[in-house]
């Protein structure tokens, strides 16, 4: 609540937020000068009418006192002219008293039309002041909301482009399946990989740059193995393809399968192996091992992570086969007792079960591994799990593997089974 003077009646009274905003209003309209400037011309009208009344009721009080003062004259004109002079003499002073009082009366009448108008004047500053002082709050108000608005939306942007740039190295994590690179490129990374295990687990193995081009193109390595007879245990083709290696023409990974196929055929490769980074978001290759033989014989395609793992698997595989196969000779050469021949084949079958079981566990130690590092990589588990599933359903292939199976259409291995029944 705001108090104000009565410029009138000098009472004060309180106005409240509506009052003063009305007052204020009035303060900046025309009509309220208006009315200042009527205020101040009645002020001048009636100090003008007090004027000549004071001056008429003067000249009416002198006029009644000088026809009294002339009777007393011509009453003592002839007695005292001395006295006469003396009663002038103080009529004109008593007259200078009366100017004088109207001169005062006049003088106060200006001091307070004055004094108003100052006031007036006063609360009208003090208004436009007040307002002045709203506008620049107001000014600073919304000053500090365009500030914190951009602030706000800078901290957005700057969210945004984080999460871009977490979203783009997810991406990248994710098309690396968690794979580190170890070198600049995806063939110097499968080499380091392989190289750190030479020495210890493919000691006799052949695994180098394929150079010859004398078949029109070449793959990117060459695994070989043989056993100590110089006997080829198996042989593999390997084609690496990063990201970043896709042409007009090719840019998914079966692509490059039909290429691939015919350099495993000209360098008499066993099998053939892609390892890609391509198709990064494509669930079908991040699930593990991916067999495509459907498509071309003995052919997969793997991630980087799963190099060695495939490479331990072929392997193991035809490390077993080769035992099979030299059994198998030695039935046909020696012809020996068919029912050991099977209990044989059911050690390879156990040793490929033993084989799967140390790769299951192998894959449940990366899992735990990747579940205590990368919670977000939760896809390279499922991966995983799928591998584990691939390395099931192999072991379920070699238990429907049998001799007779083996045997089928060979007129001397059925004789032998027939005889063995009759037994």
């Amino acid at each position: 609540m705001n108090e104000i003077i009565c410029p009138n009646c000098h009472k004060a009274f309180k106005v409240d937020e509506a009052g003063f905003a009305d007052i204020l209003k009035q303060v900046r309209d025309h009509e309220f000068e208006e009315e200042i400037q009527n205020r101040l011309a009645l002020a001048e009208r009636e100090k003008e009418n007090a004027v000549r009344l004071a001056e008429a009721n003067l000249k009416n009080t002198l006029q009644e006192q000088l026809v009294k003062k002339d009777k007393e004259l011509a009453d003592i004109k002839a007695r005292k002219e001395i006295e006469l002079s003396q009663k002038l003499a103080e009529k004109d002073t008593e007259l200078l008293q009366l100017k004088a009082r109207i001169d005062h009366g006049e003088m106060e009448k200006k001091m307070a039309v004055s004094e108003a108008t100052k006031k007036i004047e006063k609360e009208r500053d003090d208004l436009a002041n007040t307002l002045k002082i709203k506008e620049t709050e107001k000014e600073l108000q919304k000053k500090t909301l365009t500030e914190q608005y951009l602030n706000e939306l800078r901290e957005k942007d700057a969210i945004i482009k984080h999460k871009d740039e977490e979203i783009a190295l997810r991406k990248d994590m994710k098309m690396r399946l968690s794979t580190k690179m170890l070198g600049e490129t995806l063939e110097q990374h499968c080499e380091i990989e392989f190289n750190k295990l030479r020495a210890t687990a493919f000691q006799k193995a052949y695994f180098e740059k394929d150079n010859n081009a004398s078949g029109g193109s070449k793959g990117d390595y060459i695994y070989k193995e043989n056993d100590d007879a110089g006997n080829e245990i198996i042989s593999i083709m390997f084609e690496m393809k990063n990201k970043g290696d896709e042409t007009s023409t090719k840019k998914k990974n079966e692509d490059f399968l039909k290429e691939l196929d015919k350099d495993r055929t000209d360098k008499k490769c066993e099998y053939a192996v892609l390892v890609s980074l391509l198709e990064a978001d494509n669930e079908y290759y991040n699930t593990g091992i991916v067999d495509v033989s459907y498509k071309f014989a003995k052919m997969y395609v793997v991630r980087p992570q799963f190099f060695i793992p495939i490479i331990t698997l072929l392997r193991n595989a035809a490390m077993n086969s080769m035992q099979y196969k030299s059994e198998l000779a030695l039935v046909r050469s020696q012809n020996i007792d068919i029912t050991n021949f099977e209990e044989k084949m059911n050690k390879f079958k156990e040793g490929f079960a033993r084989n799967y079981d140390l790769a299951s566990r192998k894959f449940k130690d990366a899992i735990d591994g990747i579940d205590k590092t990368i919670k977000e990589l939760e896809k390279t588990k499922q991966a995983l799990l799928s591998s584990e599933n691939n390395l099931r359903l192999a072991n379920e292939k070699t238990d429907d593997l049998t001799i007779k199976k083996l045997t089928q259409g060979n007129p001397t291995m059925k004789a032998k089974f027939d005889e063995l029944d009759k037994r």
